[in-house]
């Protein structure tokens, strides 16, 4: 009898362990990682930017190569078409097979963007050099997009995982609408890496005094 109780017990443990893990909501856990990520990504973006002259904010190393400003711009503008993807995401109806096509996109996230791996070109819409904005309107945008993400990430019950829309880019493939919000915080790790090295560049202006 004791053998036959401990079976149904493992069984019972078993089946709230696979509904637990097929649950389309994020966990406490995931919330507080995504709010904490774009909190400490928007930071180090501001203490990167927050003293610079104009002449450093516009240096460019090269032609080709963005100065810091467009790289905030760029982060900036990038933040609305990502939150887009995820309301596209939640518009769109449930996968049935959302735990198999987004398993493991976070670690990818991850390495490919926050470990600025591999090169990409950005889309036309949020290439920096297409818009004609002032230092004062890109932070602005920036303060204002991160704001709007933030009140979605603390205050959304939506089944975020079971809702998914396709990542132009094959390495990433389909995302489901939690992941498409972390991609947010791992773009702007992935930039801030590029706006050091624009600032380690042996040219780059000596502030002034």
């Amino acid at each position: 009898m004791k053998i036959i109780t401990v079976i149904l017990c493992l069984l019972f443990l078993s089946i709230c362990s696979q509904a637990q893990s097929a649950d389309p909501k994020m966990t406490k856990e995931e919330r507080e990682r995504l709010i904490q990520s774009l909190l400490d990504s928007q930071k180090e973006t501001l203490a990167m930017v927050e003293n610079l002259t104009d002449e450093q904010w516009n240096f460019k190393p090269s032609l080709v190569k963005w100065s810091v400003g467009q790289c905030v711009e760029h982060i900036a503008l990038a933040e609305g078409l990502i939150f887009g993807a995820v309301q596209r995401a939640l518009a769109s109806p449930v996968n049935p097979e959302w735990e198999t096509k987004t398993a493991n996109k976070e670690q990818i996230l991850e390495s490919r963007l926050a470990g600025r791996m591999g090169r990409a070109q950005a889309p036309e819409p949020i290439q920096p050099m297409k818009k004609q904005m002032t230092r004062a309107e890109v932070m602005k945008l920036l303060k204002e997009g991160r704001e709007k993400t933030l009140t979605f990430a603390r205050e959304t019950n939506a089944d975020l995982k079971s809702h998914t829309f396709d990542n132009p880019f094959p390495v990433f493939g389909t995302l489901n609408a939690y992941q498409w919000t972390l991609y947010i915080p791992m773009h702007n790790l992935r930039h801030n890496k590029q706006i050091a090295e624009v600032k380690a560049n042996p040219n780059f202006p000596k502030a002034s005094k």
